[in-house]
C-alpha cells in the first residue's frame, strides 16, 4: 500500500506539472497570436473574420453539418457504404469478445504462443473495412462536389465572381481526403470504446456492484468536459491551417505556370512565413494537449480504476469474503481488475476521441462552406468579400443587381437589348448596350485594352451575370469560343480535334476519321497525322505543337463542331495571312457566323459590321465601309 500511495503521489505531481505546462503554452500561444495579428497579411485577417462567422467547434452546429455531409456519403440505407459500416461494427464486436474471452481465460491463454492469432485476424479484417470505407466515402463526396463544381461554369464563377473560396483545389483534394479519413477513424475510435464500456459495465456490475462503474462514468464526464474546453481552439486552428496550405499550393502552382516570368525574382519562402508561424503554434498547442490528454485519459483513469476495483476486496465485511476462498477472491480480483482496466482504457479512448472530433469540426466547417458556395453559385447567387476601401467605394456606387437581366434562348440570333456591361466587382463599362446580329453577319469587335471586349464575350458565354436588360442568344452548345492560346487536352491526336467530345460522341455524330483528316488539311495540319501515324497517338500536345499549330488546331476543332456562332479572340495572330484567309472563307462556306477580336487590317474584308468600344463607356455598331476600314487601321 505504501508503494501504491507513492505511485499516486507521483501521478498527482505529474498532473500538476502537466496543467502548469499547458497553461504556460496557452499563454504563449495567445501572445504569439497577438504578435502575428500586428503584422499579419490580409489572409490572416480574413481567416479571423471567417472564424468568427463560422465557428469550428463541437456543438449542435457541427452535428448538423456532419449529418448533412453523411447523407452525401451514405445516400441510402441499402448501399455498399452501409455494408462496410456494418462489417466494421461486427469486427469491433468480435474484437471486444476476443478481449473478454482472453480476460476470463487469461492464465491458460498467456502460456500459449498463438494466443494473438484470432485478434490478429480480426484486426486485418478491420483494417480492410476501414480503408475501403475511407475510399468509398471519398469517392462519393468528391463526385458530388465535382458534379456541382463542373456544372455550367461554376468553376469559373468561383474564381472570378465569388471570392469566398480562395483555393478550391485544396478543398476538393486534400481537405476531402482528410475529412473522410477523420470521419472513419472517429467512427472506429468511438464505436469500440462505447461497446466495451457497455459490456464491461454489465459484467462489473454483477461482479463488484454498480458503484465502481458509476465512479468511472462520472470521471469520464468531468474529464471529457474539461478537455473539450481546453481543445476548443483546435477547430479554428485547423481551418486556418488548411487555408494556409491552400495558399501555399496556389503560390506554387503560379510559380510553375509562370516560371519564365519569375526567373529573376524567385522567392519561394517569402509566402510561407505566416504558414510556418501558425504551424509552430499548432504543434506546440497539440503537444501541450497531448501531454494533458495522456495524464487525464490514461494514467489518472488507470489509477482511479484500480482504486475502485480494490475497494470491495479490501473491505472485510463484504459478503464475498464469507463465501469465497482466498484463491477465488484473487481470481475475481484479477478478472475484475482486468475488466475495469479495459473499461478505463475505453473511457480514455473516448476522451481522446474528442481531440479528433474537434479537428474534424475544422474540416467539416470547410467542406460545409464549399457545399454552400457551390449551391449558391449554381443558383446564380454571388458574394464578394470586400478586401479594400476601393472595392467598397465601387460597390457603393453600383446600383445594378447581378443576375437581374434575362437570357432568352433562340437560334441564329444574338441580340443585346438595353443591357449594362459591367464587371462582377461593379465597374460599369457600358451602361446601355443594344445591337443585333443574325446568322451570316460577321462582326469585328475592336477598341483599346480594357474597353470591355472580353467582358462582352464573358456575358455572352454566361460566365458573367447580366446586370439588366435582355440577351437573346442560341443554346450554349451552339456558341463556340476560340481563344488566342487554345487549350490542348490530355489525350490522343483525335482528342485535340474533337474536344470536348469523346470518340463515342464522334461516332454518334457520324463523323469519320477521313472527315477529321479533311479538317486538318483545311488548316494545313495534315502533316501532323502523317508524322504521328495514327489518330490514337498520345503526346504532350502543349509542348509538341507550336503556337501557330495550336491556333490552327483550334480552328480545325471549330470546323468539327460547326456552331451557329463563333467568337475568335485574336486566335489567328500566329497564323500566316493566306491560311487565315482560307479559314475565314471556309467558316462562311459552312455557315459559321463570326465575332472576331483582332487588330489585323486584313480581316476587315471578312466582316459586315464592326462594334467599336472607346473604353469610356461609349460604343458604335455600324456597317463596315471603306471609311471604317481606314478608321480601323
Amino acid at each position: 500500500m505504501a508503494s501504491f500511495s507513492k505511485y499516486v503521489t507521483a501521478k498527482n505531481s505529474s498532473i500538476a506539472g502537466g496543467i502548469l505546462l499547458v497553461l504556460y503554452l496557452l499563454k504563449n500561444r495567445r501572445r504569439r497570436s497577438k504578435q502575428d495579428g500586428k503584422g499579419g497579411s490580409d489572409l490572416v485577417h480574413n481567416a479571423e473574420k471567417d472564424g468568427k462567422k463560422d465557428r469550428a467547434s463541437v456543438d449542435k452546429v457541427f452535428f448538423h453539418r456532419i449529418l448533412q455531409i453523411l447523407r452525401i456519403m451514405v445516400p441510402r440505407f441499402f448501399c455498399m457504404e452501409t455494408g462496410y459500416l456494418i462489417f466494421i461494427a461486427s469486427m469491433l464486436v468480435a474484437r471486444t469478445y476476443c478481449d473478454v474471452w482472453m480476460i476470463q481465460n487469461g492464465t491458460m491463454i498467456e502460456r500459449s504462443d498463438s494466443h494473438d492469432d484470432p485478434i490478429t485476424l480480426v484486426n486485418n479484417f478491420l483494417k480492410l473495412g476501414l480503408n475501403e470505407l475511407k475510399l468509398r466515402f471519398r469517392e462519393r463526396l468528391t463526385k458530388n462536389l465535382y458534379d456541382q463544381y463542373l456544372q455550367g461554369f461554376t468553376y469559373y464563377k468561383m474564381g472570378n465572381l465569388d471570392n469566398r473560396i480562395a483555393n478550391p483545389d485544396q478543398l476538393l483534394t486534400q481537405d476531402v481526403e482528410k475529412f473522410c479519413n477523420s470521419v472513419v477513424d472517429l467512427y472506429s475510435n468511438l464505436s469500440k470504446p462505447l461497446l466495451d464500456i457497455g459490456l464491461y459495465i454489465f459484467k462489473l456490475t454483477s461482479a463488484i456492484g454498480a458503484q465502481g462503474p458509476g465512479i468511472m462514468m462520472a470521471y469520464l464526464l468531468i474529464s471529457g468536459l474539461f478537455l473539450t474546453r481546453l481543445r476548443r481552439p483546435i477547430g479554428k486552428m485547423t481551418v486556418t491551417e488548411q487555408r494556409y496550405e491552400g495558399e501555399y499550393r496556389f503560390v506554387n502552382s503560379r510559380l510553375i505556370t509562370n516560371r519564365l516570368a519569375h526567373q529573376q525574382q524567385l522567392k519561394p519562402f517569402t509566402v510561407t512565413s505566416h504558414c510556418v508561424d501558425h504551424l509552430h503554434n499548432f504543434i506546440f498547442f497539440r503537444f501541450s494537449m497531448g501531454f494533458v490528454d495522456s495524464i487525464i485519459a490514461k494514467y489518472v483513469a488507470t489509477v482511479v480504476g484500480y482504486l475502485v476495483v480494490s475497494r470491495p476486496f479490501l473491505n472485510q465485511s463484504d459478503p464475498r469474503h464469507l463465501h469465497s476462498s482466498h484463491s477465488e477472491l484473487l481470481e475475481d480480483y484479477y478478472q475484475s481488475g482486468r475488466m475495469l482496466l479495459r473499461m478505463s482504457q475505453a473511457l480514455g479512448r473516448i476522451v481522446l476521441a474528442g481531440r479528433e472530433m474537434t479537428r474534424l469540426a475544422g474540416f467539416t466547417a470547410r467542406i460545409t462552406e464549399l457545399i454552400k458556395v457551390l449551391k449558391e453559385l449554381n443558383a446564380g447567387k454571388y458574394e464578394r468579400t470586400m478586401v479594400s476601401q476601393q472595392e467598397k467605394d465601387t460597390a457603393e456606387k453600383l446600383v445594378l443587381v447581378p443576375g437581374s437581366g434575362q437570357i432568352i434562348k433562340k437560334d441564329n440570333i444574338i441580340k443585346f437589348e438595353h443591357t449594362p456591361l459591367a464587371t462582377p466587382n461593379g465597374d460599369i463599362l457600358i451602361r446601355d448596350l443594344t445591337f443585333e446580329v443574325r446568322s451570316g453577319t460577321n462582326v469585328l469587335v475592336c477598341g483599346p485594352n480594357g474597353c470591355g471586349k472580353s467582358s462582352l464575350f464573358r456575358a455572352l458565354g454566361e460566365l458573367w451575370p447580366l446586370f439588366g436588360g435582355h440577351l437573346t442568344k442560341p443554346e450554349r452548345g451552339k456558341l463556340f469560343y476560340v481563344p488566342q492560346r487554345p487549350y490542348m487536352t490530355l489525350g490522343s491526336l483525335r482528342d485535340q480535334v474533337i474536344y470536348p467530345d469523346t470518340y463515342d460522341e464522334q461516332r454518334r455524330k457520324g463523323i469519320s476519321d477521313q472527315v477529321l483528316k479533311e479538317y486538318l488539311d483545311n488548316v494545313q495540319l495534315g502533316h501532323i497525322l502523317d508524322r504521328e501515324g495514327s489518330w490514337d497517338s498520345v503526346q504532350d500536345w502543349m509542348d509538341v505543337l507550336s503556337g501557330g499549330e495550336k491556333q490552327r488546331m483550334a480552328m480545325a476543332r471549330l470546323f468539327y463542331h460547326k456552331p451557329q456562332f463563333a467568337i475568335l479572340d485574336e486566335c489567328t495572330s500566329a497564323v500566316s495571312v493566306d491560311v487565315e484567309d482560307y479559314i475565314y472563307s471556309h467558316c462562311k462556306t459552312v455557315g459559321i457566323t463570326l465575332f472576331t477580336v483582332s487588330h489585323r487590317k486584313s480581316l476587315w474584308k471578312h466582316h459586315k459590321y464592326y462594334l467599336h468600344m472607346d473604353g469610356r463607356g461609349n460604343y458604335e455598331f455600324k456597317p463596315i465601309t471603306e471609311e471604317t476600314v481606314e478608321f480601323g487601321s
